[in-house]
């Protein structure tokens, strides 16, 4: 199934009938995500996945009251997301944004990037239509993507899962992690720029070699994460993960 059919109604209305076809459906395409999205807010895969298992059975008990102001996915996020934050609160402790932007950890992209008038040296091109499984016939860089999501900060590694990996829009993101617009946009950008370091650390050229040329699939995943972190995303969602 597409995203956009488990918002459809007939589907939505076979959830809130009990349909355990529909359940497994919508376990297999989310489970994995939603421990992604609470392992970024908790810091701790073993407490998301507990955390998830807890919002899969809230699910169920509140599916019947589900009125589409949003989509499924979202609505489901928004779930996970709130209990992984009211596990922390219970804990006493809490993983969240930066207290300030000050320090070299802030500059995400190095001056060395920047012209003297203040332009790139080399322009950053937006994304279009970015799909590595299908244009990078092995899966090697993109598991090394992957590697790199997991070893972000929790913040960080929760924005780039909900907007790049599950493609949500910048305003369902900011609201189910309960961030300002602001922070979203500090949060994916050094999320993108320490993703893009790993991948510059692999392809780096050995002592006295030249550079590979970034052709094909892997410039436009360089592309991708150069886009503004506000561009919109295709509605379709690529098969990241």
């Amino acid at each position: 199934m597409t995203d956009g059919e488990f918002d459809d109604p007939a589907f939505i209305a076979r959830l809130q009938a009990g349909d355990e076809a529909a359940y497994r459906k919508l376990v297999h395409r989310f489970h994995a995500a939603m421990v992604r999205v609470a392992s970024g807010i908790i810091g701790s895969r073993a407490q998301a996945e507990e955390v998830v298992q807890d919002s899969w059975a809230a699910v169920f008990t509140a599916i019947a009251r589900y009125e589409r102001r949003t989509t499924l996915a979202a609505w489901l996020f928004t779930i996970v997301a709130n209990r992984a934050r009211t596990r922390i609160r219970a804990e006493g402790r809490f993983t969240g944004l930066p207290a300030g932007f000050g320090g070299s950890e802030d500059r995400a992209v190095p001056l060395s990037a920047f012209q003297p008038d203040g332009h790139w040296v080399d322009a950053p091109q937006l994304w279009e239509e970015l799909d590595p499984e299908r244009e990078y016939g092995g899966r090697q860089l993109w598991e090394h993507v992957q590697a790199a999501i997991e070893r972000l900060p929790e913040s960080q590694k929760a924005v780039i899962v909900l907007r790049d990996i599950e493609q949500r829009t910048p305003e369902e993101t900011c609201e189910i992690l309960g961030i300002s617009e602001a922070n979203h946009r500090v949060l994916l950008h050094r999320a993108r720029v320490k993703v893009r370091n790993a991948i510059d650390a692999l392809v780096a050229p050995k002592a006295g070699g030249a550079a590979p040329p970034r052709k094909g699939t892997l410039q436009r995943l360089w592309d991708w994460l150069d886009r503004p972190p506000f561009y919109k995303p295709r509605k379709s969602r690529p098969a990241l993960a």
